[in-house]
């Protein structure tokens, strides 16, 4: 007989009160940089759907195209206003930054 791989026991629903943030939490991370801390997450290629600007080489992001959102995350006007104030880098000019 075929062994199955498939767990015996119940299937755990989620709580599903709407809200999707504990998925964007697993993306989400901060890092340290010699500027300070920064909170980073990736934007993969299905969810680039407009053109961004990098700081980082002054070239188009264009849609289609995964990329890094990222935000400071010790900024002196509070957490609103980081997150206002977040720019959309290319992955590899946000590794050299």
């Amino acid at each position: 007989m075929a062994r199955s791989n498939r767990p015996k026991g119940r299937k755990q629903q989620p709580d599903d009160d709407g809200d999707l943030s504990h998925l964007l939490d697993g993306w989400r991370r901060s890092e340290v940089r010699r500027d300070g801390l920064w909170h980073v997450q990736p934007i993969p290629a299905v969810q680039s759907s407009k053109t961004y600007l990098c700081p980082g080489c002054r070239l188009d992001i264009a849609p289609g195209i995964a990329h890094m959102v990222a935000w400071r995350g010790d900024g002196v006007l509070g957490d609103a206003a980081d997150l206002s104030n977040r720019r959309h880098w290319h992955t590899h000019c946000w590794r050299i930054k």
